[in-house]
């Protein structure tokens, strides 16, 4: 069984098919956690906890006597503030009389079939049997307050997650001051801690760096989970590579502002507590009100990188992206915003179309400017009514046009912001986060919606609905251009100001749920002026983000590689643009830009008619191949073949589906160097026994310099290699030769006849 109550040891044990969470209830009543790891059957792992008489570490009440027992150096499962323990707490609050601080105790406990759900917030989802819900309650005697600890298991996928219900049970208010979704105490062991850092533009670099003893933090108070830290931590052992060692990976399911901190006490034990970050947040809690705090997903592997990534990927495709679009081939786009910017009007999108459908690409997306006084980012933002002079008629007549092309048609909207110039502003300033009496800091011209307003929320749903109702829209791009400033909601009193931010996330969920429910054939794709709000929990309303604002090909890579520690390619925006690019400069081969965006939802930003003819049918060769390699990229499992932050001078990564019958290898090379040996990598996640033919080979970019002319991989088509040697001896392509050369090399499964098997 996945959970066990042990009431002689008093111990609860969650088990998934690999892995062990195990707590104690202990004889004072607090909640300790004893293990998280491999799986183990063992009753009870209490032997693993020490007690210690350490200096300056009180002890509980109960305990004042034994001076060994301190909160301070035992390991917690959901420690409180002011009651002896002086690392990082997962809950503090403010009582009625001005005292602070919990001091949590073992209430009850319940096992129930299922999973749990956490009103007005994303939370992973299960069919029947695919997983249980453990909730322990403990109580704070001193306030009243209950706090509900949720654990969602999932047996088959080894995941976990955990998330907390505050309830205030007592007799006067209480205003809540930090609130974490979870906190992991790991008692032994040296470790790592790798998270994802960025900025607008390149987003999403993995970084490994050693614990020190103090607190460490990754966190973000801009609104919006950011470009510049993503809410996904991981603790990995030093030895951790891609393919082993110890690894525990924290996926906060929200998008707004995030802390994580990771502490390294005195007994050179790791306490990590993810939540809401307490520097933005307060919350006042009337007697008989709940408040929810957003989930976290929890994995162990000692398998390494690469088999916490694949487990993280599985997990979000099946269980937190609810969009029917998560199982259905998404059509390959055009964008209409670096080829026009704000310049267009019907008859110039209609022929930008017919252009991009003769290539073969599936979708038209029109970008910003479709609408209101909008022909800058200075006017027009929040007046969602198409602009008479750019579209006559409105919408419907362009989408019935690029329907009838045999296309479907996009729109980007940006619903959370606001210009000054706009009928939106005029009608309701107090709609916007400003502060009295002073002047608003501004980003791309424009103010933030108060989205925690209901009002708020039901205007932009009744616009929307309209728009997608009658204007044939298949796509939403959902954009968000700016960071939270001057945040003071007028709908909220002097003493609970605090509360705005989370209030805003709150209501940007209730609008996400509400329109992706009542038009669910609709594809949405999250976008924060590229990756700025790319997290899990966007992730459950849309099943793909723009990955970042930044399309050139050998930055992508670094961005979507970063990237895929914790998120799956089928989640990942990316599209071949021009060159130079418009954000570095950079020139890269036409078809090595196709091999980067392939390993993302796959599109296009730039114009048809700049292009040459050879770039046109190089077009339609990336979208064929795109289409047979579809379900290799998009449902496989994405091995990283090269190192995270030292790559060397190629990158290398592969997709293999699930039955293991077809991969796909691809090679960038970004440094080109004379005398090269050529690119040798070994595959991951075959079929050892398995026998594989090289399908297909294509050389992008290559030249040969003896020869002066492209590079052919043909020579390797048809030979047929065991899954242990690609494995286990690997595989080597010929030097890549040229700026920026790349290769796709694809494999498939083989009977001993040589038949596709």
């Amino acid at each position: 069984m996945p959970i066990i109550y042990d009431a002689a040891l008093k111990t609860l044990s969650l088990h998934t098919q690999n892995t062990t969470y195990q707590m104690l209830i202990g004889d004072t009543g607090h909640l300790f956690h004893l293990y998280f790891g491999r799986r183990v059957d063992a009753a009870s792992l209490a032997y693993r906890i020490i007690p210690s008489d350490r200096g300056f570490s009180p002890n509980p009440f109960e305990a004042r006597y034994h001076r060994e027992i301190s909160l301070d150096t035992l390991p917690q499962e959901y420690p409180g503030a002011n009651s002896g323990d002086f690392r990082v707490p997962a809950l503090d609050l403010i009582g009625e009389s001005g005292a602070v601080g919990t001091d949590l105790r073992y209430l009850r406990h319940e096992i129930r079939a299922g999973k749990y759900a956490l009103s007005g917030l994303p939370a992973a989802f299960a069919e029947a049997g695919e997983a249980e819900t453990l909730s322990v309650t403990l109580g704070d005697a001193a306030t009243g307050l209950e706090v509900e600890l949720l654990y969602g298991v999932f047996e088959a996928a080894d995941m976990l997650t955990r998330a907390a219900i505050i309830r205030n049970t007592g007799t006067s208010a209480v205003t809540l001051d930090r609130v974490a979704s979870l906190c992991l105490d790991i008692p032994f062991g040296k470790w790592e801690l790798l998270h994802l850092h960025g900025r607008h533009c390149m987003e999403r670099n993995a970084e490994r760096v050693p614990l020190m003893r103090g607190i460490q933090t990754v966190s973000s108070r801009r609104g919006a989970s950011s470009h510049h830290h993503n809410p996904f931590v991981a603790i990995v052992a030093p030895s951790a590579t891609e393919t082993r060692g110890e690894c525990f990976g924290i996926l906060p399911l929200y998008s707004g502002n995030h802390r994580t901190d990771i502490e390294v006490d005195q007994t050179d034990s790791v306490r990590v507590v993810s939540g809401i970050n307490p520097d933005t947040f307060s919350w006042y809690l009337k007697p008989g009100d709940s408040f929810f705090a957003p989930e976290a997903a929890l994995c162990f592997t000692d398998g390494g990188l690469g088999d916490l990534s694949i487990r993280l990927h599985r997990f979000i495709r099946r269980h937190i992206i609810r969009s029917p679009w998560k199982d259905r081939r998404r059509p390959v786009l055009i964008n209409s915003w670096e080829a026009m910017l704000f310049d267009f009007d019907s008859e110039r999108l209609l022929r930008f179309a017919k252009q991009a459908s003769a290539l073969g690409v599936g979708m038209m997306v029109l970008d910003d400017g479709w609408f209101g006084a909008r022909n800058s980012d200075l006017e027009g933002l929040g007046d969602w009514t198409p602009n008479a002079a750019k579209l006559p008629g409105g919408l419907r007549p362009l989408s019935d046009a690029v329907h009838a092309l045999g296309m479907k048609f996009g729109l980007w909207i940006e619903p959370e912001m606001v210009n000054e110039l706009s009928a939106l502003y005029a009608a309701h300033p107090d709609w916007a986060l400003t502060v009295p009496g002073r002047n608003p800091a501004f980003g791309r011209n424009q103010l933030v919606l108060d989205m925690g307003r209901g009002e708020v929320v039901e205007h932009l749903f009744t616009v929307f609905s309209a728009l997608l109702r009658d204007g044939g829209i298949d796509y939403i791009k959902w954009d968000m251009n700016r960071n939270m400033t001057d945040v003071y909601s007028c709908a909220l009193p002097p003493e609970r100001q605090r509360e705005a931010s989370h209030r805003y996330m709150l209501g940007v969920y209730d609008l996400l749920d509400r329109l992706t429910t009542a038009f669910p054939e609709v594809l949405f794709e999250g976008c924060a002026g590229g990756g700025g709000r790319f997290d899990a929990g966007m992730l459950y309303y849309t099943p793909q983000i723009w990955c970042s604002d930044d399309t050139d090909a050998i930055e992508r890579i670094a961005i979507q590689q970063g990237t895929s520690v914790a998120y799956p390619v089928s989640a990942m925006g990316a599209h071949v643009s021009v060159c130079p690019n418009q954000q570095t400069g950079r020139s890269v081969p036409f078809g090595v830009r196709g091999i980067v965006a392939m390993s993302g939802t796959f599109g296009y930003e730039l114009d048809p008619a700049q292009l040459t003819e050879d770039e046109r049918q190089m077009i339609r060769v990336q979208i064929d191949r795109f289409h047979r390699w579809y379900d290799v990229i998009q449902c496989g499992d994405c091995h990283r073949l090269t190192e995270l932050e030292d790559p060397g001078d190629f990158t290398a990564w592969e997709f293999v589906t699930p039955d293991k019958s077809r991969a796909l290898l691809n090679v960038v090379t970004v440094h080109t160097r004379a005398n090269h040996p050529g690119a040798h990598v070994r595959l991951r996640g075959l079929d050892p026994m398995g026998m594989y033919r090289i399908d297909e080979v294509c050389c992008e970019g290559c030249v040969n310099p003896s020869m002066d002319a492209p590079l052919d991989g043909a020579a390797l088509e048809g030979r047929v290699l065991s899954g242990a040697s690609l494995m286990y001896a690997g595989f080597t392509l010929p030097p890549l030769m040229g700026d920026y050369p790349g290769a796709q090399v694809s494999f498939v499964r083989v009977g001993p006849d040589g038949g596709i098997l």
